[in-house]
């Protein structure tokens, strides 16, 4: 099994600053065993709409079901077949590339201590049963829903709701600094600079948003859907930050 970080300086220098480094060498890296120095979010945080998945659910107007037309193929670097995309109308809802890695590889436990969450501001509550009803259609592996992947970690016997903070429909709103995130503060009991957020910031700049209104969180836009270079930056940056909050708290 590859190591995927030998030390936290030489792994960031090898996946941040050799632009030479091919593709399918990084792939094989992403299964790899975390090193232990690394300063992992307790919590990150999805924008879902152009983020995680496309298209905009506000666009649809059919709700994904059973008898819907699936999309079969290749599930990333999986073996196996599942459902990549379901139709709404004569739309396909499919999970970004890199979205779909970064979910398999936090499935596979590459990530310790690690929870996820979603806070999407959906326009209407159409567009929100939509995207819930494609969370428990869409795989991540065979006969493992999205939905499924986001409840990993959480303590309870059915499906916890407190991390999926989607639509704006009072007490949500447009604001997701001023609502999805005290929320998800409140239901997870996790703090603010224990957090990391991904949002396309296609409409609203959520993540300067989030940014000044809830101090801590480490955000990292996703202009063109969640890229797995997006992931690892994200990553990095919120390891460069928690770094230098403990060196300037060290005596």
């Amino acid at each position: 099994v590859h190591c995927f970080l030998i030390t936290i300086t030489s792994a960031f220098s090898l996946l941040f600053h050799q632009r030479h480094i091919r593709p399918q060498f990084v792939h094989k890296m992403q299964y790899s065993s975390l090193h232990p120095d690394l300063i992992l979010p307790e919590l990150v945080v999805f924008d879902l709409d152009m983020c995680l998945w496309r298209p905009e659910m506000f666009t649809l107007y059919d709700i994904p079901n059973e008898k819907s037309t699936k999309k079969y193929g290749k599930l990333g670097s999986a073996a196996a077949e599942g459902v990549l995309g379901v139709t709404s109308g004569d739309e396909l809802i499919s999970l970004f590339p890199g979205a779909l890695q970064v979910l398999q590889d936090f499935h596979n436990g590459m990530y310790p201590g690690m929870k996820i969450a979603a806070a999407s501001s959906a326009d209407t509550p159409l567009a929100v049963t939509i995207g819930k009803a494609a969370m428990n259609i869409l795989e991540v592996f065979p006969s493992v829903s999205v939905r499924q992947v986001f409840a990993k970690g959480w303590a309870s016997d059915s499906l916890f709701e407190g991390n999926m903070q989607i639509g704006r429909t009072a007490p949500l709103s447009s604001d997701k600094s001023r609502t999805h995130f005290p929320i998800l503060q409140k239901e997870t009991g996790i703090a603010y600079e224990n957090m990391l957020f991904f949002d396309d910031c296609i409409w609203s700049d959520h993540c300067a948003m989030v940014s000044q209104n809830c101090p801590g969180v480490v955000t990292h836009r996703t202009p063109s859907g969640l890229q797995y270079s997006d992931w690892l930056n994200g990553l990095k940056a919120f390891h460069q930050k928690k770094s230098r909050m403990m060196t300037s708290q060290a005596p």
